[in-house]
């Protein structure tokens, strides 16, 4: 076989396109896939994206990551399906759509119709998904987009019903009545999680209020709130039963006023104020004592059901000294420790605020107004301060920075507000869930029982119901009359109940199909609320390939996954729901291994913001320096350890200049030479790691191997930043060692086996260090791969496994202290200003084990005449250490070495010429020269040799030829280059 000539200055953006075009036409990655049928399964699952957005740095972490392992596991022999998947339903694409259509409430999508609205969101769903091909394949992934799931196709609905279905029959749903956060804008409830995505700080206007006791003339009860907008709804005031309290006495315009408070706190309330402290009493003395509401309308409300109980003082122990007062206002339709003391008291429940948001009619003048008004969070609660002052009840206001929840999807300030919703009791079933985390293996490790575990040992019953209109629906039908519940499966399921044919499962479809209960007279319909997206998202690994409906035999063979990757982030998203879903449906965890990533920053270490416009475009990074370049710097960044990265485009830069482009060169050199020679494995009859003679090859070959272990032990741990980082040092062994210590047994061996020797060492090292880095930098590797074989694509081999044989740790070490030595060596001849051209006489080393014949490579990388090994450094030598190794050098120059290193100056002249003058590495010359000849005479057959000159002639050419002048010594020379 002759290999394709190869450009050194290949540009590799462009080679990368060429590379996509051959994959395509092939179809290598079906071909992966099909050459690996029936083998053993690999399964990892690919987390759905939402496609109404361009894939940014994150998206392209994590694609990374789930390119690179399944291409390693691939080659190491599995079956690994590659089956892409979309995220359609949700906020995220309802938040859209109210966008174009201008829509700003929840009513308004009400009036235009669910159909309508939720058609509009189908079409809308994948308006983006061009480009992510685009971008994915530009990246060198390889996934089957073409037949990917869509959490919004039937199948997959279906299957999400049958999750549902199965906590049901475990009693793991369950509908209850509390106070929880709610988005007002979109008018639905949120999950745990969910709020604790989006915390941002602002500051409010926090209020301290006086509540006047009803038996105590001029006296006030002071409470501390930072949402004054929840006090119309107040109906009782909490203390702790064991915390001290006082009435502090002051003078107010003549008239003696009383405050009550915690006494701990009453320097930080009345601060330079005149005051006494009258009484002193324990809260549980205080306990039932009666207050006048601040806002009356409820308390004449007739309808109004427990009013006997409320606007008392009552005990609660979540009641601190902390900040405020001492002293709880309560109001139980807006927080979750105010709801349940409601309840253990059976307090009077007020909401004076609708779910949107608004003041109910019933407050007047506050009648109409949004509570937190996302343009103006403080707006309303002015307001309240400004009636709190008319009726003498405002003691103090101020403004107050805290970290308030907003809704992760439109940015508007949540609310805690009371009402229905469906949960998984994720409680019932933490133990297990703790247990099971126990058997993941996360990369890195501190995730699971950091950040995992705590989310796990702090998770809360999970709220799976929202009040929106484009996602999964509750599959939960209700009698009207006898409050039957029946819960499907599956569409047959319903289709068999209601006689009717289900093509479609979403809301606008299915709220339409009732049927009479077989229980009473009464009509069976649908509950009216939609799943939490992350309900959809984390019955993934089922509803991906329609369990239990299809594909049963395949999915319980290979559950749970071998593999799962997405941002850190996802460890209270994605991976918590699949473990609580797993955990309750099959008593298992859903993945076995995790790859974390942290988050890609702007190269300032800020957010990247696309108004900002702080960070390059991925791809203006790929046609600049290649997907490779991208994809690796990414993998060996801290991002791949679930840190934070900062993208900087200079070190992109250094990654294709560096690695990448020394593997090029070395490519390129081999094919250069072995074209030159008509080198090739099968002229040979090449044998792969058989033992070689020359110590380099066996060197490299146990430096190989070492690699190959090394890294497979990391990609097993999936520890894969760690072994990316095992690749630059080796490729800089190769190239900047290896290659440049062999490069005369190339072009000017005449011991043609030592010749053979080195290509066929080069060759298989090229070969296989190939295949070691394909799965990182899928690209160059495919190209050098099909150049030095007659195989299709290296993503088709196996993975090489390291041969123990040829690992040589002894001559590891012994090569290690030689290049320390050199390195010790050079660096003395930097100190003292003599260029390495220049020979030197002696060098000697102590502390030391190094084989004689590697002290060849010293005596001609330090440019040395001889190399010793001593107990101890000649005194009059210049000498360094390091650690153990100490090198001494002989700085004095004799007459004799002064001309030689003239003679190698002028040598470097010439082959500098020789490259002006357009020769190839192997074109002989006649070198003519004028001037003073002696360093010429001294060493002509050394000149000849090192030049490819046949002939050394004094004066000017007959012909006309490239010539210069240069400098050697004090001597002037005119040369010319003769083909």
């Amino acid at each position: 076989m002759a290999f394709k000539k190869v450009e050194s200055n290949q540009k590799l953006p462009e080679m990368e396109k060429e590379i996509i075009n051959v994959w395509n036409k092939n179809q290598t990655f079906q071909k992966t896939l099909e050459n690996r049928k029936g083998a053993k399964e690999y399964t990892f699952y690919d987390g759905p994206p939402f496609a109404t957005g361009l894939p940014h740095y994150g998206h392209i972490v994590a694609s990374v990551l789930k390119d690179v392992v399944p291409r390693y596991w691939t080659m190491r022999g599995y079956y690994v399906e590659r089956k892409w998947g979309w995220d359609c339903h949700g906020l995220p694409i309802e938040n859209i759509v109210e966008k174009e259509l201008g829509s700003k409430k929840k009513k308004d999508i009400e009036k235009m119709g669910v159909a309508v609205f939720n058609e509009k969101c189908r079409e809308k769903v994948l308006v983006y998904v061009s480009e992510w091909e685009k971008t994915i394949e530009r990246l060198g992934r390889w996934a089957d987009m073409e037949n990917a799931y869509r959490t919004m196709d039937r199948d997959y609905m279906e299957s999400v019903w049958w999750v549902f279905k199965e906590l049901w029959d475990r009693k793991l749903i369950y509908e209850d009545y509390r106070s929880m956060h709610i988005c007002p804008r979109c008018e639905t409830t949120l999950s745990q999680q969910e709020v604790s995505e989006e915390y941002q700080n602002i500051k409010d206007l926090s209020v301290m209020a006086k509540f006047a006791l009803v038996d105590e003339l001029n006296t006030y009860v002071l409470a501390w709130t930072t949402t004054p907008w929840t006090l119309p709804g107040n109906v009782a005031l909490a203390v702790g039963n064991e915390i001290t309290y006082v009435k502090v006495e002051k003078n107010e315009e003549g008239d003696f006023v009383q405050y009550i408070c915690a006494k701990e706190l009453v320097e930080n309330i009345f601060k330079d104020q005149e005051y006494k402290i009258v009484e002193e009493f324990l809260g549980s003395e205080f306990v039932g004592k009666k207050y006048q509401p601040l806002f009356d309308v409820y308390k004449k409300d007739e309808n109004v059901e427990n009013r006997e109980n409320g606007w008392k003082i009552y005990a609660a122990d979540f009641v601190t000294t902390d900040e405020g007062t001492g002293v709880v206002h309560i109001a139980p339709a807006f927080g979750e420790d105010d709801m349940n003391l409601g309840r253990e008291n059976h307090l009077p429940f007020v909401q004076h605020v609708a779910m949107d948001g608004s003041f109910k009619k019933e407050l007047g003048d506050l009648a109409g107004k949004n509570v937190k008004p996302i343009d103006n969070h403080q707006e309303t609660d002015v307001e309240i301060i400004k009636y709190l002052a008319k009726n003498g009840t405002l003691f103090h206001k101020e403004k107050y920075e805290h970290s308030y929840p907003h809704c992760w999807r439109c940015d508007t300030p949540l609310i805690n507000y009371a009402t229905t919703s469906w949960f998984v009791s994720v409680t019932k079933i933490k133990k297990r869930m703790l247990e099971l985390a126990k058997e993941i293996n996360w990369s890195p490790e501190h995730i699971k029982e950091g950040r995992f575990g705590k989310w796990l040992e702090g998770a809360r019953d999970w709220s799976i119901s929202r009040q929106r209109f484009w996602a999964s629906v509750m599959p939960i039908w209700v009698c009207d009359t006898c409050d039957k519940k029946i819960v499907f499966g599956s569409a047959k399921e319903l289709e068999d109940a209601s006689g009717q044919q289900i093509d479609d499962l979403h809301k606008h479809i299915v709220d339409e199909v009732t049927f009479g209960c077989d229980a009473c007279e009464g009509t069976m319909k649908r509950v009216p609320d939609v799943l939490d997206t992350w309900f959809d998202s984390g019955s993934m690994p089922y509803a991906g390939k329609h369990y239990p409906f299809e594909n049963e035999e395949q999915f319980e063979q290979n559950f749970p996954a071998d593999f799962i990757a997405e941002g850190v982030d996802q460890t209270r998203a994605w991976f918590y729901y699949q473990h609580v879903i797993a955990t309750g449906i099959k008593d298992n965890h859903a993945f076995k291994n995790v790859v974390v990533n942290g988050i890609v920053l702007a190269e300032d270490g800020k957010k990247m913001s696309k108004k900002l416009q702080n960070y390059p475009d991925p791809g203006d990074m790929f046609e600049k320096y290649g997907a490779d370049a991208v994809r690796f710097y990414l993998m060996q960044s801290p991002v791949v350890a679930a840190e934070n990265m900062n993208f900087i485009e200079q070190e992109l830069g250094e990654v294709s200049r560096g690695m990448l482009r020394r593997l090029w060169n070395s490519y390129s050199f081999f094919v250069l030479y072995a074209l030159v020679d008509k080198w090739s494995p099968k002229t040979v009859n090449h044998q792969p790691s058989v033992t070689r003679s020359n110590i380099l090859d066996r060197w490299i070959l146990s430096e190989l191997h070492v690699l190959i272990g090394n890294f497979n032990t990391h990609m097993e741990a999936y520890e894969l930043h760690k072994a990316a980082r095992l690749l630059p040092q080796f490729i800089d062994d190769l190239s900047n060692w290896y290659i440049r210590r062999s490069r005369r047994r190339f072009w000017k061996s005449e011991d043609d086996a030592d010749k053979n020797e080195a290509y066929q060492t080069l060759y298989e090292v090229l070969v296989t260090i190939s295949k070691v880095m394909a799965p990182f930098t899928p690209f160059i590797t495919e190209e050098i791969f099909r150049n030095l074989t007659d195989e299709e694509s290296v993503h088709l081999t196996d993975f090489p496994e390291a041969n123990a044989k040829l690992i040589d740790e002894e001559l590891n070490q012994k090569m290690a202290n030689t290049r320390k030595a050199i390195e010790i060596g050079l660096s003395l001849r930097a100190q003292n200003s003599l260029k390495v051209r220049q020979p030197l006489a002696m060098l000697e080393i102590t502390g030391a084990d190094i084989d004689t014949e590697l002290l060849e490579l010293i005596t001609d990388e330090v440019n040395v005449k001889a190399v010793n090994i001593v107990d101890k450094i000649n005194s009059s030598f210049k000498s360094k250490a390091d650690g153990t190794l100490t090198v001494g050098l002989d700085i004095a120059l004799t007459d004799e070495l002064k001309k030689e290193g003239q003679m190698r100056e002028l040598i470097r002249h010439i082959q500098q010429a020789r490259k002006k003058a357009g020769l190839a590495i192997d074109n002989r010359i006649k070198l003519c020269y004028t001037g003073n000849s002696e360093i010429i005479n001294s060493f002509t057959t050394e000149i000849a040799k090192e030049v490819l000159a046949t002939e050394i002639v004094q004066g000017e050419p007959d012909a006309e030829a490239f010539s210069e002048s240069i400098a050697v010594g004090d001597e002037m020379l005119t040369i010319w280059i003769v083909k």
